[in-house]
């Protein structure tokens, strides 16, 4: 195995050129991140233990049960979500030391290119980009999943009650239901319509419905059923009826926040149903799969912006890197918040209100290296 290594590192080198410079920045790239990440997640956990420790032991949850249905599902979804913002720190950071003891000036100065000199800043930025991509799309989704049923189990959250909820159940036929219940798995007041060209030619009502996750079906409670046949309307009616619509409870559950528990395949299924049934939440759930991609891709663009900002060894030292830095880092932080908004209700695509800020920093980082010390 050690022997197989030996062989892919030296032919990675051979085709690449890669030096033990290279390797030094990468180490300080990849050093400072896991640096950045533990540090501030370990703050993160502090300041959430001790304001949950008190709900914590008046439920009297066992500590075994706090660390891995609590912070071992709480803490990924936090490390995805900043460690956009974790890399461009770092970068920041390991590239105003580097500056400041002009090793940047001594590798420049000693015939390397300054393209050359971005090799492992790219190699180092696409490591944590798929790490980013493999938490969002995979592990994230899961520990999101049983973040929730945990906090359900031990602090009574309830999800709140839809109303008056219209999903198109296929093409010619409707379902409406008065009020959901999400942890129940119940609708109240239910009615089926199904339409011909013209008019309605079947039509059920029903005082409860209930999901039967065993059987996957549905059951209808105190019923009524009319269908017209041949121009005579019949009259069906009981107490309960077993049937099957092309529905599920999650298409009923009327809650953005739904889609972050969702792989990106499954999400991205759940996207075609909703929009045939014409589901007046698609766009979130579409800037929730955009994100997935847009986040990580936006690790690259941050950590060759937090190169342009730092390469430059200044008098002031690295806070001023730092500053900077943050003032860039909140300014997109910003912008993503903004456009997010702008195409949950203000008629931008989706597609550009999640992408935008990545297209807007990407234009000021090739600006800011073309402007760099090199």
């Amino acid at each position: 195995m050690k022997k197989r290594l030996t062989l892919w590192k030296e032919k990675f080198r051979d085709l690449t050129g890669w030096k033990i410079i290279d390797s030094y920045i990468l180490r300080k790239f990849l050093g400072s991140v896991v640096y950045a990440v533990t540090l501030l997640m370990t703050i993160v956990v502090v300041f959430d233990l001790s304001e949950n420790i008190q709900r914590f032991m008046d439920k009297d949850i066992p500590a075994k049960e706090i660390i891995t249905g609590y912070y071992l599902n709480f803490i990924p979804y936090f490390i995805n979500l900043f460690i956009p913002l974790f890399t461009f720190i770092s970068v920041i950071w390991f590239t105003s030391r580097l500056s400041s003891h002009n090793e940047i000036i001594s590798i420049l100065g000693n015939g390397v290119s300054f393209k050359r000199f971005l090799v492992p800043y790219l190699v180092g930025s696409i490591i944590t980009m798929l790490v980013s991509l493999f938490l969002a799309n995979f592990i994230v989704p899961s520990t999101n999943a049983r973040l929730n049923e945990f906090k359900y189990t031990h602090f009574g959250r309830q999800a709140a009650q839809t109303t008056y909820l219209h999903i198109k159940n296929s093409a010619n036929s409707y379902i409406f239901v008065e009020r959901w219940d999400r942890n129940a798995a119940t609708g109240y007041f239910f009615t089926y319509e199904v339409f011909d060209e013209k008019n309605i030619v079947e039509k059920i009502s029903a005082k409860s419905i209930i999901f039967n996750e065993e059987k996957q079906n549905w059951t209808l409670n105190d019923y009524m059923r009319r269908r017209i046949v041949n121009g005579l309307e019949h009259i069906e009616t009981g107490e309960t009826l077993d049937t099957v619509f092309n529905i599920k409870p999650i298409n009923l559950n009327q809650d953005a926040y739904v889609s972050e528990t969702m792989s990106y395949n499954d999400l991205r299924n759940f996207i075609k149903e909703e929009k045939i049934r014409g589901s007046s939440l698609v766009a979130q759930y579409q800037i929730e799969r955009h994100k997935r991609l847009a986040n990580p891709l936006g690790i690259i663009i941050l950590s060759f912006l937090g190169l342009s900002v730092s390469s430059r060894k200044t008098a002031r030292g690295v806070g001023v890197h730092i500053f900077i830095g943050m003032g860039l880092a909140f300014t997109f932080i910003f912008l993503q918040q903004v456009s997010t908004v702008f195409s949950v209700s203000g008629g931008l695509s989706p597609v550009l209100g999640t992408w935008i800020p990545n297209i807007i920093f990407l234009i000021i980082t090739i600006l800011m290296l073309r402007f760099a010390q090199k």
